[in-house]
């Protein structure tokens, strides 16, 4: 055998092998013919024929994400950066469109998430912004269907992942809150202090008045006790003023036996000579003498005061009569 026809079946051999190929899953292949478009190819063992057809290029079905990055301004003038991610695919029935149709998807959908994200973020303000995300994603892919749609794409989900003020508005924010957020602790604290300032006021008020009750309840009671005493006492033949002399002295020693008993004690009771007792017990008794008398001077003084005085004729009157009685 010639090495011309060997080299003739290798060459053969590989041209009959380049007549096939794989398509990997989720995958398209465009084949051409001579330039021109000839067929879509999907997933499996594709033919093509050789030194005729050829594989232009091959398409991704799979669902991709394309972040875009956007700075712009609120209506407060507050510049921020916004992340915007786009997910989207390919439709499997529009592969044409998709390949011959749009060059850099990536570049046309960046360009219309700006358009529409410096179309809606002017109109809110920083606070707004925040808060009405989701509709800015909403926005941005309806915009994007209606257009990318044409092109063979489909927009899956736009999400606003980042939002980025600048970092002296993000600092005057954080201030702002921690300020708000102190005044309320603050007036909690304030209240906290309130409720317990009221609540100690009404316990001390509570037990000043039981205190006091307790004491009136014990000066009744003593005040009963000796009463009690000076009956016993003037049953027995003592007066009163010797009943309360007598009763006056003995709580005296009581006393100073209550005070000798407690070791610790500081407490120092005058007059404490041994004459204090015997003294106690005259002045008592020249006190009760001496009010004694000074109520019957003022009994004396009353009676006179209510005696009526005779009533005396006018002077005027006794000239008249004069002159009839020397007659």
């Amino acid at each position: 055998m010639g090495t011309g026809l060997i080299i003739f079946l290798v060459l053969a051999f590989f041209i009959f092998m380049s007549s096939f190929f794989t398509v990997k899953q989720q995958t398209s292949v465009i084949i051409e013919r001579f330039g021109k478009f000839q067929s879509v190819r999907n997933s499996g063992l594709q033919l093509k024929i050789p030194l005729v057809d050829r594989l232009a290029g091959r398409v991704n079905l799979k669902i991709q994400q394309l972040d875009v990055i956007i700075e712009t301004k609120t209506r407060d003038n507050v510049f921020i950066k916004m992340k915007v991610s786009v997910q989207f695919k390919v439709i499997q029935e529009k592969v044409y469109e998709a390949f011959y149709k749009l060059e850099y998807p990536h570049d046309q959908i960046t360009s219309y998430v700006f358009d529409v994200v410096r179309a809606e973020v002017p109109k809110l303000k920083l606070d707004d912004v925040f808060e009405r995300k989701d509709d800015i994603a909403v926005a941005v892919k309806r915009e994007l269907n209606e257009a990318m749609s044409t092109y063979g794409y489909d927009i899956i989900n736009t999400l606003v992942t980042d939002i980025d003020p600048d970092i002296q508005v993000k600092n005057a924010m954080n201030r702002i809150n921690a300020a708000d957020r102190e005044k309320t602790a603050a007036e909690f604290e304030a209240e906290s202090s309130r409720i317990r300032i009221v609540a100690k006021a009404k316990a001390e008020a509570e037990s000043k008045r039981l205190q006091g009750q307790g004491i009136a309840d014990q000066r009744r009671e003593i005040a009963r006790g000796l009463v009690e005493s000076v009956e016993v006492l003037n049953s027995v033949g003592i007066n009163s003023q010797e009943a309360s002399a007598l009763i006056v002295v003995t709580q005296h020693y009581d006393t100073l036996q209550a005070i000798g008993a407690d070791t610790n004690s500081n407490l120092i009771l005058l007059p404490n000579s041994p004459q204090a007792g015997s003294d106690m017990l005259n002045n008592m008794v020249a006190s009760f003498s001496a009010s004694n008398q000074v109520g019957e001077m003022m009994k004396k003084n009353n009676k006179k005061i209510e005696k009526p005085k005779p009533i005396q004729p006018q002077s005027g009157y006794e000239d008249d009569i004069q002159p009839d009685v020397q007659q």
